[in-house]
């Protein structure tokens, strides 16, 4: 019989956590130390569930670095506690709260799943259970003393994704995640089938949690007919560090000699810029064709085939680092967390 595994359960706040009040019928948190009175089923799991609460419960909206580091310090505190970790968070912004996480904690050896619902655990249809009692169960899932998943993922109606590979896509279906760079992880039906070649595996080397996050980050979409002074200004914010630029197709740009010497005029003044497809699927091709050409000349960063939200927070993680210039754009450039395909890697869906 298989050893009953010690999970902690960390609630954020969001959907997932409301209950409708019997007096007021208004939804508002319960009580996360009442974890097992709202979700019966879970006394059948071989697992032994401990819930934290963030003490003030927030949406996931105000999401934000100092909530991501209150995260990462509480498994690290935890870390030699705990055989797996599960945060209930709202789904809004869950895509980047993994992706921050999956740069801030390193050498992961131990799952870390995020999951939420779309409809309240308080309401008879909802998601919320199912998510829940099938993420502590993906948690606690050992063979041979090591844990199947053993880094930062994200589990929603039946599916199972490397979190930094994610976002959502649909506001009012359950299936709510998509990870169109990278496989499913696991696929929960009738039994959990894990998708052992996609996984992620222990990297070796010691435990250990960064906590330094920098935000001087901004993020210009282009669009047909944009004008000079919105581009003017984006390159030209105050202490900012870093542009992530979400460009056409493959990578590409408009060639207007005014947009090229804009960007070529801030990189030279020490601005890191990225070119990040608008492209939900696929990636960034940079020289590919004569409309990128000049951006790859000049020294944009290619983000390969990263989802913005993987962007945003690893760009956040290398400047809390202290990277720049040319140090930054090889650690950017480098596979750190499973964000990135390396040409190299032949992958089965």
């Amino acid at each position: 019989m298989n050893k009953a595994r010690n999970i902690l359960v960390i609630y954020t706040g969001g959907t997932i956590g409301m209950i409708k009040d019997v007096h007021t019928g208004i939804l508002a948190p319960f009580d996360f130390s009442q974890l097992r009175k709202q979700i019966p089923e879970l006394n059948q799991l071989s697992a032994n569930v401990t819930a934290v609460s963030f003490e003030k419960p927030i949406d996931s909206s105000n999401m934000d670095l100092e909530h991501w580091q209150q995260l990462a310090k509480t498994i690290g505190d935890n870390y030699e506690l705990y055989d797996g970790f599960v945060i209930l968070h709202g789904s809004d912004t869950m895509s980047y709260t993994a992706s921050a996480l999956s740069f801030m904690l390193k050498n992961l050896s131990k799952p870390v799943i995020l999951t939420g619902s779309q409809l309240p655990i308080g309401v008879v249809r909802t998601d919320g259970k199912e998510n829940i009692i099938t993420t502590i169960e993906i948690a606690s899932e050992y063979r041979d003393g090591v844990p199947v998943v053993s880094e930062v993922a994200i589990y929603f109606e039946y599916q199972l994704y490397r979190g930094n590979r994610t976002y959502k896509y649909n506001a009012e279906h359950f299936e709510a995640f998509r990870s169109p760079n990278y496989p499913t992880l696991a696929e929960a039906g009738v039994q959990i089938k894990f998708n052992i070649p996609a996984l992620r595996q222990p990297q070796g080397g010691e435990f250990s949690v960064q906590l330094e996050m920098e935000n001087k980050i901004a993020v210009l979409t282009l669009f047909p007919g944009i004008s000079r002074h919105i581009v003017e200004a984006a390159t030209r914010i105050k202490d900012n560090k870093v542009l992530i630029v979400r460009t056409f197709g493959s990578g590409n740009a408009m060639t207007h000699s005014w947009f090229l010497e804009l960007l070529r005029g801030a990189i030279n003044d020490g601005l890191i810029v990225i070119n990040v497809s608008q492209c939900r699927a696929g990636g960034v091709s940079q020289g590919r064709y004569e409309t990128s050409a000049q951006l790859e000349k000049m020294g944009v960063i290619s983000a390969g085939d990263m989802m913005i939200e993987a962007a945003i927070t690893k760009s956040m993680h290398l400047l809390g680092s202290g990277l720049k210039g040319a140090s930054f754009k090889e650690a950017f450039t480098t596979n750190l967390s499973g964000e990135l395909t390396a040409p190299e890697v032949k992958l089965t869906s």
